[in-house]
C-alpha cells in the first residue's frame, strides 16, 4: 500500500500528461457541484472570461443578463458599448480588489469620489472606461448612468446562484487618495499624474483577503450562491515593476493560482476550473498561443471548454452560437500596446 497508485493514471506525468494532449483532458477536473439548466449563471473577470461566459450561452446554460443593451442597437455595436459580454456592463474586471470595489459600491448604491475622467472634453467612468468609447458630454451624466449601472449589478449578485470569475492580473494602478484600484492604465484614457496615479503589484495574501471579504459580503444578499474561480492564461501586455515581462509574468500568474487553490480547500462552495494549466503547461507545447505568444487561439479556447464540458455536461437546450474569435474580445489591457510605439 502506498499513496500512488498504479490505477489511477491522472496522477502520473508520464501517463496523464507525457502520453495525452490536453485534447484528451479526462480526469483532469472533477466539479465540486453541479451545473443544469436552471442555474442562474453570472460572470466576470478578465479577457479571458468572454469565452467562458459565451461558450456558457451556446451551450444552453443561463447566463444572466442583468444590464441589458437598448432596443435598436445593433448586434455588432453591443459590445463596442459593453453589452452582452459579461452579465452586467462593467467590462473587464482583472484585479479581485476590483471585483470587492464594485460590490461594495453596488451594496451602497452610490458611486465612489473622483471615479470621472476627462479627456478632450468628454467625460468617462473611470472604473469602465471602455463602455462608452466616446465618451458622454458631462461628469454629471457619467454618475448618473454609474448609479443606474450600481442597481443592475446589485440586482445580479442578488439574483445569480452560480458566479464564475476568471482572475487575471496583479499588477494594478490604484487611486492614491482613495485607494480605488482602476481597470486599466490611467493613461490610456486621461492624463497621467504620477502623484495621483500609484501603481500596485499585489501579493498572495491581498488577493486571498480581497476574494474572502467579497464572499462573505455577497453572502450577506445572496446566501446560496457559489463560485467556480479560473485564472487566466493570458500573459501581461507589459509590466510596471521594471523588470523583464516574463518573470513579471510568472509572478502574477502564480499568485492567482495559489490563491485559487487556497480558496478550493478553505471554501466548499468554491470551485476551481484549470483553464490555466490546459493553456500554459507543457502539456500544450505552446500549441494554444497566437504567434504574438499571448493571444489564446479559438482551437485552445475550445479545448478548455470542452474539459469543462465534460463535467458540466451542456443542457438540450443547446444554441447555436459561434464562439468568440480573437478580434471579437474586448481588452482594454491591449492600449498598452500604443506605448511601446
Amino acid at each position: 500500500m502506498h499513496p500512488y497508485p498504479k490505477d489511477s493514471p491522472e496522477i502520473w506525468w508520464s501517463r496523464a500528461v507525457a502520453r495525452s494532449t490536453p485534447q484528451e483532458a479526462t480526469g483532469l477536473y472533477s466539479k465540486r457541484f453541479a451545473l443544469d439548466a436552471d442555474s442562474r449563471i453570472a460572470t466576470a473577470g478578465s479577457c479571458f472570461a468572454q469565452h467562458i461566459a459565451r461558450y456558457l450561452r451556446s451551450n444552453g446554460y443561463n447566463v444572466l443578463d442583468s444590464e441589458p443593451a437598448p432596443f435598436g442597437l445593433s448586434e455588432k455595436a453591443k459590445p463596442e458599448f459593453g453589452y452582452g459580454i459579461y452579465s452586467c456592463r462593467y467590462g473587464n474586471i482583472y484585479h479581485v480588489r476590483q471585483l470587492r470595489q464594485l460590490l461594495e459600491e453596488a451594496v451602497t448604491g452610490r458611486p465612489r469620489d473622483g471615479i470621472v475622467w476627462e479627456r478632450k472634453n468628454r467625460f468617462f467612468d473611470a472604473l469602465r472606461p471602455g463602455v462608452e468609447p466616446d465618451g458622454l458630454e458631462t461628469a454629471t451624466e457619467v454618475l448618473a448612468h454609474r448609479q443606474q449601472h450600481l442597481k443592475c449589478v446589485l440586482a445580479m449578485f442578488r439574483k445569480t446562484n452560480v458566479f464564475v470569475f476568471t482572475m487575471g492580473l496583479t499588477e494594478a494602478w490604484m487611486d492614491a487618495g482613495t485607494g480605488v484600484i482602476f481597470p486599466s492604465f490611467p493613461g490610456s484614457f486621461t492624463q497621467f499624474d504620477p502623484e495621483v496615479h500609484i501603481f500596485k503589484n499585489f501579493r498572495v495574501s491581498e488577493i486571498y483577503e480581497d476574494f474572502v471579504a467579497f464572499r462573505a459580503l455577497l453572502k450577506t444578499i445572496n446566501p446560496s450562491v457559489k463560485f467556480i474561480v479560473t485564472v487566466s492564461p493570458v500573459p501581461l501586455m507589459a509590466t510596471a515593476t521594471h523588470s523583464h515581462v516574463l518573470p513579471a509574468t510568472t509572478y502574477s500568474k502564480s499568485a492567482l493560482r495559489a490563491v485559487a487553490s487556497q480558496l478550493y480547500e478553505d471554501f466548499e462552495d468554491i470551485d476551481y476550473f484549470p483553464s490555466y494549466e490546459i493553456i500554459s503547461s507543457p502539456w500544450s507545447k505552446g500549441a494554444f498561443f497566437a504567434p504574438d505568444l499571448r493571444s489564446v487561439t479559438d482551437e485552445g479556447v475550445a479545448t478548455v471548454m470542452r474539459a469543462f464540458f465534460l463535467e458540466h455536461r451542456p443542457t438540450a437546450q443547446a444554441e447555436e452560437l459561434p464562439p468568440p474569435s480573437l478580434e471579437e474580445v474586448v481588452c482594454e489591457e491591449v492600449l498598452l500596446e500604443a506605448f511601446s510605439r
